[in-house]
């Protein structure tokens, strides 16, 4: 286990905020977890778990102490000729997960390639794109409750997954559970997921594969998406809302060309990036943060930001849409 003191958080939030933490704690096995769990003075103070913060909005410095997973690998728990039962340390980086899979011909997880974080945080938060989502393939979550001490695995089906939420992200549940390991189950003989988005254009002409797929999202992602490695982000900052049919029907008639996808014979989704790009805020400034020239949908940071500026700039977005459509946006990103 790893303890340090006045730590700059820079690295650990895709936005690049240069914030600091009382201390950063670093758990490297499940060893650790135990010792940690009847630790008085880890208790004692406020504390919080992260991945990469492909999530995160730090306001200002945190005053306690953030956990983060060192527990990286992937292992083979069983297979037939049907499909892999793999199980990936909650610290693994996700796009190379993704990546394994594609490479040795495992298919579930294609369509969430080049998506910033972690493994444990992909189970928590329900990561999703192009029609897809996480909970599609987890089996198994592999965490330790912090109430009782003790190891707790959740089956999928005790998860809670909805969209962009889970069993874990429920106010009653957050912050007790530290996930260590997910169990995925992956595909031998994949079904594609193509018709969403402009994939299956990606795709015109072009043998339908696992890797022609992935590369397809990864030439999607980076043409819309800034790369956080040079400019900061948290990706797609809000949530693309749910409205009942009459409230679409009715914007339709004053929007002709509004996007929706059907849900269920009484819902359907709205791109949040469309509401976004009709209230004119492409571009748009607060301080240093500026709603994405290519996505609407993300918030970036360029260079000077700090999080309030962040934070009142996507107030306005959600001002404005709810003003022209009424319609709320809720944050992907996590205020902390």
């Amino acid at each position: 286990m790893r303890i340090k003191q006045n730590y700059s958080l820079k690295k650990h939030n895709t936005f690049g905020l240069d914030v600091r933490t009382k201390y950063f704690l670093e758990y490297e096995n499940e060893a650790d977890l135990y010792t940690l769990m009847r630790d008085e003075y880890f208790f004692s103070e406020q504390f919080m778990h992260i991945g990469q913060g492909s999530n995160l909005l730090f306001l200002g410095d945190y005053n306690g102490i953030i956990v983060h997973s060192a527990i990286v690998g992937a292992e083979i728990l069983s297979e037939d000729e049907d499909s892999v039962l793999l199980s990936v340390g909650s610290g693994h980086d996700w796009d190379s997960l993704v990546s394994l899979c594609v490479e040795n011909g495992w298919g579930g997880l294609e369509n969430l390639s080049l998506i910033p974080g972690e493994a444990g945080a992909a189970a928590v938060q329900n990561i999703g794109a192009y029609g897809a989502e996480a909970a599609d393939c987890i089996e198994e979550v592999h965490t330790f409750y912090l109430v009782e001490g003790e190891k707790r695995i959740f089956k999928k089906s005790e998860c809670g997954y909805g969209y962009r939420t889970s069993f874990f992200k429920q106010e009653d549940n957050r912050g007790k559970y530290f996930v260590s390991r997910v169990v995925f189950r992956l595909s031998k003989k994949p079904e594609f997921n193509i018709d969403y988005g402009d994939v299956r254009k990606r795709l015109e002409n072009k043998e339908i594969t696992l890797k022609n797929v992935r590369n397809a999202v990864i030439e999607i992602r980076r043409e819309k998406l800034p790369n956080v490695s040079e400019i900061g982000s948290a990706g797609s900052f809000f949530m693309n809302p749910y409205i009942c049919k009459e409230h679409y029907e009715g914007l339709k008639k004053h929007y002709p060309d509004i996007k929706h996808y059907p849900v269920n014979e009484e819902v359907v989704k709205i791109p949040a990036a469309w509401l976004i790009e009709k209230c004119g805020l492409k571009g748009k400034t607060l301080g240093g943060a500026q709603i994405y020239e290519r996505q609407p949908l993300v918030i970036v940071n360029r260079g000077n930001a700090a999080g309030s500026d962040i934070a009142a700039l996507a107030e306005e977005v959600q001002a404005a849409v709810k003003e022209k459509f009424f319609i709320d946006l809720k944050p992907e990103v996590n205020y902390v």
